[in-house]
């Protein structure tokens, strides 16, 4: 395809007093924002996730190749499975797979064997990375930046969850090559992340450690 360029489709900017505002009221959602691990059985909406996902992959991408797959899954034998196959792996590596030092990283944040949120959410989104393209004779081509395109959509997804008043795990087993046959997705894809989405249960809890942030000096520098 040779470069067209057109107008710009949108404009969204705003007065600098409705900026302020507005990232403050961002900022401050933003930071209402957990990871959490115990799910209420309410319903989602299946729109609600499709438009969750939508938003995701507005996002922008290396010469825009766009190399992600997003699989939402509700059904409950799936859950099972992918809990099933997820504890196995998760039982190796805490009995000796990670090693001493990522287990004590871990040990504030409480993590386990056992995932009942991966049963319990009423969706699962599956995260998969195109490692290459395939043009419809089955040649390959290359994506680029995959790892930065994929977490950037990855990031807008998991706003778009908070944003639509619900709640998520970043959870990432590894290995996770039981996916691909699971959401019977082809080879050139890579599963990074599974994330159980719905609401919180009404006892959940996180991990103290989870609200000790970094002072914003350690991790902004403005010149």
């Amino acid at each position: 395809m040779a470069y067209t360029p057109i107008d710009l489709p949108h404009r969204v900017q705003r007065s600098e007093n409705d900026m302020i505002k507005a990232s403050q009221d961002y900022l401050e959602y933003m930071r209402k924002r957990h990871s959490v691990r115990d799910y209420a059985d309410t319903p989602v909406p299946s729109i609600v996730i499709e438009n969750i996902l939508a938003a995701a992959v507005t996002a922008p991408s290396g010469a825009n190749r766009q190399p992600w797959h997003f699989v939402a899954i509700s059904n409950p034998d799936m859950k099972q499975q992918i809990r099933t196959a997820a504890e196995d792996e998760e039982k190796q590596f805490y009995d000796g797979g990670a090693g001493d030092a990522w287990l004590s990283a871990l040990e504030p944040i409480g993590t386990g064997v056992s995932k009942p949120h991966l049963t319990d959410a009423p969706w699962l989104i599956v995260v998969f990375a195109e490692r290459y393209g395939l043009n419809p004779d089955g040649s390959r081509y290359k994506n680029y930046y995959i790892n930065e395109s994929v977490g950037i959509a990855t990031g807008m997804l998991i706003s778009a969850i908070h944003n639509a008043g619900l709640v998520c795990l970043e959870h990432t087993p590894n290995p996770m090559k039981f996916l691909n046959e699971l959401c019977n997705r082809p080879a050139n894809e890579k599963p990074v992340m599974i994330l159980p989405v719905g609401y919180p249960a009404v006892n959940t809890t996180i991990p103290q450690a989870a609200k000790i942030k970094k002072p914003l000096e350690q991790v902004i520098t403005v010149f």
